[in-house]
């Protein structure tokens, strides 16, 4: 095959970056930004973007940025091109979170296509679900989703376990709301209804009235007293859907990156499917809690992800930073 044309390589780079800013975090802070140097692309966390409050660690961006990384890698796979990653390629420049160059020509399997087609339609959901089960079928594959990437999706089969969760996620929303600091930073990335922003979670990304599952896994307050919201819950059933928690053997910034990698093939694997996942990251916030998890329910691995699976009539359209505010300039 011949060689990639100037115009092609640079359609494919703008392509996998468009796509990595399609990525989940947390609060859509959108915690990246990208360089690009020939034929190769630099991720970088954007720390003006960082939860200073309740990401002191950068654990979360780093997962943010982990599931950007698996888009612009299955992006450049389905434009048929080798992905040729390196991780945390430079101990002296810690943002640098990986280096994405073009590789030799390829054909895209099924399954790459597959995650690829939903990289724009995945959908963050933030209530409940409806009694339609997630068959075990699809469980599996998720699980399998997960081991790909180093991290292990469990689900959690135990009511009594369930209900850990459930109630861990109860009190860590409980101690955050009192907490005035991480409160503001939280809202300061909430829109009012209108907003033109392009970042952060708009009014129409949670419930109004927030139905309670049972066992219940609370939810951030982003309204924080405001009538803002959607309806859209309150014509099905609120269903907990299936509890699942992703987990790594340690704790280091690359096990956090390839949290980040499982977690967005499981969702978009999830999302062929029409299976949507709601997040709880409270209690993982909180260190004395995570480590209980950690010890009591997790066999010793670390949660990196706590969250729900299941189906749900929620079609609202994500917002997404255009792709001229994602590449910077790389440093020399």
């Amino acid at each position: 095959m011949s060689a990639r044309t100037t115009e092609e390589t640079a359609s494919t780079i703008r392509a996998a970056v468009q796509a990595a800013g399609w990525a989940p975090s947390v609060h859509n802070t959108q915690p990246w930004s990208f360089a690009v140097d020939g034929e190769e692309i630099a991720l970088r966390a954007d720390s003006d973007r960082k939860l200073r409050r309740g990401d002191a660690a950068g654990r979360e961006m780093l997962i943010s940025c982990g599931a950007a990384l698996t888009n612009v890698r299955l992006t450049l796979s389905a434009l048929g091109c080798e992905p040729r990653v390196r991780v945390l390629p430079d101990p002296d420049r810690p943002a640098l979170l990986a280096t994405v160059r073009l590789g030799e020509a390829v054909t895209a399997d099924d399954h790459t296509r597959l995650l690829h087609a939903e990289i724009e339609r995945r959908r963050t959901h933030r209530a409940g679900f409806t009694d339609l089960p997630v068959p075990e079928r699809l469980v599996e594959a998720l699980v399998a989703q997960g081991e790909t990437e180093g991290a292990r999706l469990t689900p959690v089969r135990s009511e009594a376990a369930v209900r850990v969760l459930a109630a861990l996620t109860g009190a860590a929303q409980d101690v955050q709301s009192q907490d005035r600091l991480l409160t503001l930073e939280m809202i300061s990335w909430a829109q009012p209804p209108g907003s033109s922003r392009r970042d952060g979670v708009p009014a129409e990304g949670y419930p109004r009235e927030p139905r309670r599952t049972h066992p219940h896994f609370a939810q951030r307050d982003y309204a924080h007293g405001h009538p803002w919201g959607s309806d859209a819950d309150q014509f099905f059933s609120a269903s907990t859907g299936t509890v699942a928690v992703l987990t790594t053997p340690a704790d280091t910034r690359e096990d956090w990156i390839a949290a980040g990698q499982a977690l967005q093939r499981v969702l978009l694997h999830a999302s062929a499917y029409d299976v949507h996942a709601a997040f709880h990251t409270q209690a993982l916030e909180m260190f004395h809690l995570r480590e209980f998890l950690r010890q009591e329910l997790l066999s010793g691995r670390y949660p990196q992800m706590i969250m729900r699976l299941g189906y749900t009539s929620d079609d609202s359209e994500g917002i997404r930073r255009p792709v001229t505010d994602l590449l910077k300039e790389r440093p020399r």
